[in-house]
């Protein structure tokens, strides 16, 4: 989850470079299709799958169209929103996720998780805010992509639910499949009204960064953490995203944070630290 979430974090800026170039649905799909296309081969080369992986396929629907949502509304809503802003609202995720997993998979949440949900918001909106409330608020952008989060939110426990025992790169080739094909289908006007010819570098990066990193490796990732971590504590490595964002930030060019900010990151640590405590 450490590694997902570094991994996640990327695709706020290169997402939001390319976010105006292209409609979200149409940048999905080709996404979801070069996604399902890598973990395929991956799929295949460590041993396939067995003939009842693809039993019950409304479970890969449902997945797939969960994740299709958040992916979608994730790009629209960075038209507007600043990375670090978006980043901000992810960090909602975690709380969802915990309702979520209480109300599908009876988990409930110890204390020490709890403290840590909340150490871990408290430090990441620090980040965020530059440990004041200046800016605080949801735009549109923002607001968009809090409707994805939750959908994002619901995917873990979904995931536990859902699984009956396959490995987690042929559940995630299932879901990507199946989300490749619902944005395809509902994309085709998207697609058809795209000039690919005509589209900047960005946004081919964004697509293959987006496709490989933050698709095909975060959703084994996350689905291997799903199978054996309670949801809340999966979705709390998300605090740390913030944090993420301004590192990548930097190695893009950007200037680096105010020293008050420093404070949120170390925050965001602690609250991991009770997190591995508690495991």
């Amino acid at each position: 989850m450490l590694l997902a979430s570094a991994l996640i974090a990327g695709s706020f800026p290169i997402g939001a470079a390319a976010a105006n170039d292209i409609a979200p649905m149409a940048l999905n799909a080709v996404r979801f299709v070069v996604a399902a296309c890598v973990i395929g081969i991956a799929m295949v080369l460590t041993g396939g799958a067995s003939r009842g992986a693809w039993a019950a396929p409304w479970r890969y629907a449902v997945l797939g169209g969960v994740f299709a949502i958040y992916f979608v509304l994730m790009f629209e809503g960075l038209k507007t929103a600043a990375p670090v802003s978006a980043a901000a609202v992810f960090t909602l995720t975690p709380i969802i996720t915990a309702g979520f997993g209480w109300a599908l998979l009876g988990q409930v949440a110890t204390g020490r998780i709890l403290v840590a949900l909340a150490l871990g918001a408290a430090g990441a909106l620090w980040v965020i805010f530059s440990g004041g409330a200046e800016g605080a608020g949801l735009g549109r952008g923002e607001a968009v992509y809090l409707v994805g989060c939750v959908a994002h939110a619901l995917y873990t426990p979904l995931v536990r639910k859902l699984n009956r025992g396959e490995r987690a790169i042929v559940f995630s080739f299932g879901t990507l499949v199946a989300g490749a094909v619902l944005l395809i289908v509902l994309g085709a006007p998207a697609l058809a009204a795209t000039d690919w010819g005509a589209l900047p570098p960005r946004v081919w990066i964004a697509i293959l960064y987006t496709a490989v990193a933050a698709s095909a490796a975060t959703f084994v990732l996350l689905q291997f953490a799903t199978l054996r971590l309670p949801s809340s504590k999966v979705m709390a490595y998300t605090y740390l995203v913030p944090s993420w964002v301004i590192v990548w930030t930097l190695a893009l060019g950007g200037g680096g944070p105010p020293a008050v900010q420093l404070v949120g990151v170390a925050v965001t640590v602690g609250a991991l630290a009770l997190l591995l405590r508690d495991g």
